[in-house]
């Protein structure tokens, strides 16, 4: 099996993806509560966005996990150093956006004095005591993260694409859900 063709681990594939749908949905959720009027709509949404953050959170902890316990195929000998080195850079901002884009929402929540409670049943702790100009730049700080890490994952794929239309490297299949 050459670099090109090796698949990632079934458990980094799955939450790849999984990750990837949670991503998407807690993104065009949150576009949506942010232009609506206050009702109780909006709360319930709010609550789902939150359970979606704390939920990629979750995930990305496991996530870390496996790629500490599971090796990732390398990269295809016919990537430049140049292409890898910025793979690996990319992939380290996806985490680290993965991370702190969550995180700022839990901290803003906590700022304005909104409780975090995931699932309707585990309360999570404040992390910060509630101060409201805080809550404001957290906000704007939790925006324009986000809107970089929709960017990442607009490179992120557009580079898969790349790799499978024009490369034709068979990089993209690595992390297919279909065996080939």
């Amino acid at each position: 099996m050459t670099a090109s063709s090796a698949r990632h681990p079934a458990p980094t594939i799955v939450l790849h993806w999984l990750m990837a749908l949670l991503i998407i949905s807690a993104f065009f959720l949150g576009l949506t509560v942010a232009d609506m009027p206050l009702s109780p709509t909006k709360f319930k949404w709010i609550g789902w966005h939150k359970w979606l953050g704390v939920t990629v959170l979750g995930l990305l902890a496991l996530r870390l996990l496996l790629r500490a316990l599971l090796s990732a195929p390398a990269l295809p000998e016919s990537m430049s150093s140049h292409t890898k080195a910025l793979a690996k850079l990319g992939h380290a901002a996806l985490y680290a956006l993965m991370l702190a884009v969550p995180l700022t929402g839990w901290l803003m929540s906590s700022a304005y004095g909104f409780p975090v409670v995931y699932l309707k049943l585990v309360a999570l702790p404040d992390l910060v005591a509630k101060n409201k100009e805080l809550g404001d730049a957290l906000r704007e700080v939790h925006v324009l993260l986000n809107w970089i890490l929709a960017a990442a994952v607009a490179g992120h794929v557009l580079a898969a694409l790349k790799h499978q239309l024009v490369d034709r490297d068979g990089l993209l299949a690595r992390m297919s859900l279909r065996r080939s």
